[in-house]
């Protein structure tokens, strides 16, 4: 069976971890990734066989630092059947016309807006909504994880109503251009995108958001505050984890207790870049009281929405018409046990 051949437009955080992937996958294949500066990353790209298309403009700059490049940013829709956009926030939507005129399938971020493509993604709420679609959006890591953990719930139980509270990370581990250095920061504009963000792909969930920014680079934290429709107990809910897709319960007993052990555990599981791709609760942090739901989950920013690229993939390019076979195929390459 012929690969898809997949590009990845911007080789940053999100793009280099789809990339590896998509190259872990046995149905689709890395045909190129773009970089606009011969940074590090570049050459990192090049070292592992990637092949680098880059601004017409920036092709000198490339030759003089010694990176291979193969072609223009253009080249790379025509060696491709879909884009993974994985540029910066709002610089995606600059690119849409372009791959319209290339009439070529693309996955754009969370940083970009639901509008743009009209569709959003997740793969255990939606998946076949992107079946065979042109452009898609794959939600953002927050939304990822709220949708993780509340659509199981909404369908054994039923949700009447949600509040969220995240305490965000300042920045990525590698950007040292975020913050607060010393601080936390309240997202004061209310309610924050995030409760309307997973409505796009929820529409009829009633859900309201808060946020704070935290003086850390590890991980988002998710305090979720659930009515529920009828009466449950803690142990239904749990039984309805435990069987999630990409949802991870672990118990603070056991020495993780923050975020901190989280990405230790992550290191200790060979993960790569000890990324943590499913969303972890802590087991016991989960308590049902008659009708409302508590609990706590981490986030990891940098690679929760990984999984879900390489499902939308499968999805729009019509490879996996059941959405569980195909989260089953990406967390066996990936090393995801459920």
């Amino acid at each position: 069976m012929a690969k898809v051949k997949v590009g990845i437009n911007g080789y940053g955080t999100s793009g280099k971890r789809v990339a590896d992937a998509v190259s872990k996958q046995d149905d689709m294949e890395v045909v190129g990734v773009t970089k606009t500066k011969p940074t590090f990353e570049a050459q990192t790209a090049a070292d592992k066989g990637y092949s680098i298309y880059a601004p017409e403009g920036s092709m000198q700059a490339f030759k003089d630092a010694g990176i291979p490049v193969k072609g223009s940013i253009k080249d790379l829709y025509k060696a491709s059947e879909i884009i993974v956009d994985c540029t910066p926030g709002d610089v995606g939507a600059t690119y849409k016309a372009q791959y319209e005129a290339a009439e070529i399938k693309a996955i754009f971020q969370g940083g970009e807006d639901h509008s743009l493509t009209g569709i959003s993604f997740n793969s255990t709420a939606n998946y076949s909504e992107s079946w065979g679609a042109q452009f898609s959006r794959v939600v953002s890591c927050n939304t990822t994880g709220l949708l993780r953990t509340l659509n199981p719930i909404d369908r054994v139980i039923k949700i009447t109503n949600v509040n969220a509270t995240l305490i965000r990370r300042g920045a990525d581990p590698g950007d040292s251009k975020g913050g607060p250095i010393n601080g936390l920061e309240p997202t004061v504009k209310l309610p924050t995108h995030h409760g309307p963000d997973v409505k796009s792909v929820m529409p009829w969930l009633n859900i309201n958001t808060m946020a704070v920014k935290a003086s850390t680079t590890l991980m988002h934290l998710h305090t979720v505050a659930v009515e529920l429709q009828r009466e449950s107990n803690t142990e239904e809910v749990l039984g309805i984890m435990r069987v999630s897709p990409r949802v991870k319960l672990i118990k603070s007993n056991s020495g993780l207790k923050g975020t901190g052990e989280i990405m230790e555990l992550g290191k200790d599981l060979g993960r790569d870049r000890s990324d943590m791709y499913e969303i972890v609760v802590w087991e016991d942090g989960v308590k049902v009281v008659g009708k409302m739901l508590y609990y706590y989950q981490a986030v990891h920013q940098e690679s929760d929405v990984v999984p879900e690229n390489v499902d939308c993939i499968r999805s729009m390019c019509k490879m996996e018409e059941n959405p569980s076979a195909s989260i089953a195929k990406t967390n066996k390459a990936l090393g995801i046990s459920r």
